[in-house]
Parts: structure tokens; C-alpha cells; sequence
């Protein structure tokens, strides 16, 4: 079973929708038994909020339903529990290496999946949940593809 943790700086928006989205993919390939999925964030910030309310909208308009999140913050143990620990932007990962080394090259960015280094800024400050949404259904598929 592969492991997938996808990270973001709340836990709130950027990677509970791809987490959700990542579960739908493979869900509808008929892979959903190859995969954990699930999301955490850099910050204590949101612990234990659900997925904010435009990003729930934002998955909803797609059929994605994410009732039961809660943030919660990466930990030390995530990174030998996980085989992809998985960044929605630099930032991020500059954060993530404050919480655990990544001595097996474990950390990405979504997008390079994509072959993209792009980052996927955060809707909470642009309110381009549409946009986000685009770049993490782009990056979840040609991740799916790799695996």
C-alpha cells in the first residue's frame, strides 16, 4: 500500500482538497485499496477545524464530499509512516524540514508530478478556490499516473 500525506500551512483548504480529490481518483480507477490518503498542516493554527468553507464548496460543485476532516498538524512520525509527503508550495516544505529531515527525498511539490515547480498558492489569502482546485485535480492525476 502506497501512503500519501499531503501538506499545507492550516490543513483547512489546499490539502484536505487534495486529499479528497486524490481519494475520488482512485476511487473511480478502481485502485482505492492501493492507497492511504490523507492531509495535515505545518502550522497549530487550525487543529481540529474542518475543511473551510469555500474549499468545501469547491469540492462539492465536483462531487467530492469531505465531512469528517479535522486539522491536524504533521508530525516527526508522519515522515517514516509515509512513503510521499506531499507540498503545495516551497513554503511548506521549508516548514515540514522544521518538523522532520527528509533523509529519503520523501517531500515534493504536487505540481512536480506535473513536471511543473509551480506553487499552489493559497486560496485562504487569494480566494481563487476554483484555480486551486484546477491545480491540485492536475496534480493528483499525473501523481496517480506515476504511481
Amino acid at each position: 500500500m502506497i501512503k500519501i500525506l499531503f501538506v499545507c500551512h492550516g490543513n483547512i483548504c489546499r490539502s484536505p482538497m487534495a486529499e479528497f480529490v486524490m481519494k475520488k481518483l482512485a476511487r473511480d480507477a478502481g485502485m482505492e485499496n492501493r492507497f492511504e490518503i490523507a492531509s495535515a498542516a505545518t502550522s497549530r493554527e487550525e487543529i481540529g477545524n474542518p475543511v473551510y468553507p469555500p474549499a468545501r464548496a469547491e469540492l462539492a460543485k465536483h462531487g467530492i464530499e469531505c465531512k469528517g476532516h479535522a486539522a491536524r498538524q504533521m508530525t516527526r512520525a508522519d515522515y517514516g509512516y509515509y512513503d510521499y509527503l506531499v507540498a503545495m508550495e516551497p513554503y511548506n516544505i521549508r516548514n515540514m524540514l522544521r518538523i522532520s529531515p527528509d533523509p529519503e527525498g520523501k517531500m515534493r511539490l504536487l505540481m512536480s508530478f506535473a513536471g511543473s515547480d509551480a506553487a499552489i498558492d493559497d486560496p485562504w489569502y487569494t480566494g481563487r478556490f476554483a484555480e486551486v482546485y484546477e491545480q491540485i485535480e492536475t496534480g493528483c492525476r499525473a501523481m496517480l499516473n506515476t504511481l
